[in-house]
């Protein structure tokens, strides 16, 4: 597919829409900190030497500190043990100030996430990975979403309007972090929903049947040109480093340059990711909000 045919796709802007969330954050926490006297908490806690995940709990300390929130952060020691981290999730629990809490992914190899991720309070769990939360989420009742789909879900209504009643959605991948959370999402929103995952057989010729399509499947260029229906919404969650040449790239889990037939797409890098830390704040203010309403009521 030419260069030509290529131009027809919109670019789905996710750092822009990204730093308009960000703006309505800040100006809804200089509300609320005129009306309650306080604002969000979130805590983030690094347990050991990980430079990913190092520099992204600084991003997300400064995107913190920048939308008027407290920004608590816990960097603890590679061999702190299940014992101790539990016992600051506890803490944090029960600490008045903290309304999100955030544990770092990857733990060290001694460490279980699960246990860890069920021990959170599911009203201050804002990467929403808590049972409980994904309970809610199932049944239809306000749940803390998993920052990643709902940042999708966000561009999709942006780009196709609120109502999606009635659209066929594909998603490929069925991982807890994004293909489920997604699905109960469309779902909630009358989508007719289908997933496709590794072991399904016609991938490709479901695919096509999808005006919206979201791919996560952690595979770069799996999802070619012609597994995507003309004027199709597209939105690409993965994030692959590929070498190109001497240098490396980072492409999604979609043939981009063969998507010029999708109404619209998001680019990678640009698209998805810009989304994540804007909706950990969202969700740390939603979390913010329920708790105060929950004061109120008493």
């Amino acid at each position: 597919m030419g260069m030509d045919r290529f131009t027809r796709a919109a670019n789905i802007d996710g750092k822009a829409y990204a730093a308009g969330l960000l703006e309505r954050i800040k100006t809804d926490v200089e509300t609320l900190k005129a009306t309650t006297g306080t604002v969000p908490g979130l805590a983030v806690v690094l347990v050991g030497h990980d430079p990913a995940s190092a520099i992204y709990v600084s991003s997300k300390r400064r995107q913190t500190v920048a939308a008027g929130m407290r920004s608590f952060e816990y960097r603890l020691a590679q061999e702190t043990t299940q014992g101790e981290l539990l016992d600051l999730v506890h803490h944090l629990n029960n600490d008045e100030e903290v309304h999100g809490i955030l544990v770092q992914l990857p733990l060290p190899v001694h460490l279980d996430p699960n246990a860890v991720i069920q021990a959170i309070n599911p009203d201050k769990d804002v990467d929403g990975f808590h049972v409980s939360n994904a309970g809610r989420l199932a049944t239809g009742n306000p749940a803390l979403i998993p920052c990643t789909p709902l940042g999708c879900m966000m561009l999709i209504k942006d780009t196709l309007g609120e109502s999606l009643s009635g659209l066929h959605a594909v998603i490929v991948g069925k991982s807890n972090i994004v293909g489920k959370p997604m699905a109960q999402m469309l779902m909630n929103a009358h989508c007719t929903v289908t997933v496709v995952h590794s072991q399904t057989r016609n991938a490709a010729e479901l695919c096509r049947t999808a005006d919206i399509l979201v791919v996560a499947a952690g595979r770069a260029g799996l999802v070619r040109g012609d597994w995507i229906k003309p004027g199709a919404v597209v939105i690409d969650v993965g994030i692959n480093r590929i070498q190109d040449g001497e240098k490396s790239r980072i492409v999604g889990d979609v043939a981009y340059g063969e998507a010029g037939h999708a109404r619209a797409i998001t680019p990678v890098p640009g698209g998805v990711g810009p989304m994540t830390i804007a909706c950990l704040l969202s969700n740390t203010l939603a979390a913010f909000r329920r708790h105060h309403a929950m004061i109120a009521a008493a």
